[in-house]
């Protein structure tokens, strides 16, 4: 199966406190399945999230299914999804040029290895 690579961006608030209790959540078993749950359902194939100080950097491999904007009607018609998103803001803060409402930000690729001479 062909699957095509997302590479999006945040930011957790500065505060060791947050950041910890926002790895937690992030354990296996910690999370609500029911965002499991939507994450497989939309077509995400594979997802991680790597952390450096305060910025979250997220790799999604999603399969040909996979369209954002579905996703985004879906997690907003389900309560659980919803619960976890107001969740998370309480540890996550949008990145300095993200406009109002928008907390994880596609990234440019600019290098692949495999495309080099």
């Amino acid at each position: 199966m062909k699957t095509i690579r997302h590479c999006l961006a945040t930011d957790l608030k500065n505060n060791p406190e947050l950041i910890k209790k926002y790895k937690e959540y992030h354990k296996p078993g910690k999370g609500f399945p029911a965002v499991a749950k939507s994450i497989r359902d939309a077509g995400i194939v594979e997802m991680e999230i790597y952390l450096i100080e305060n910025r979250l950097f997220m790799i999604m491999e999603v399969d040909n299914s996979f369209d954002a904007a579905t996703k985004a009607k879906a997690d907003a018609l389900c309560p659980e999804v919803q619960r976890w998103e107001t969740l998370m803001w309480q540890f996550q803060q949008a990145l300095p040029w993200a406009k109002a409402g928008e907390k994880w930000l596609p990234m440019e690729e600019i290098f692949k290895l495999t495309e080099q001479p």
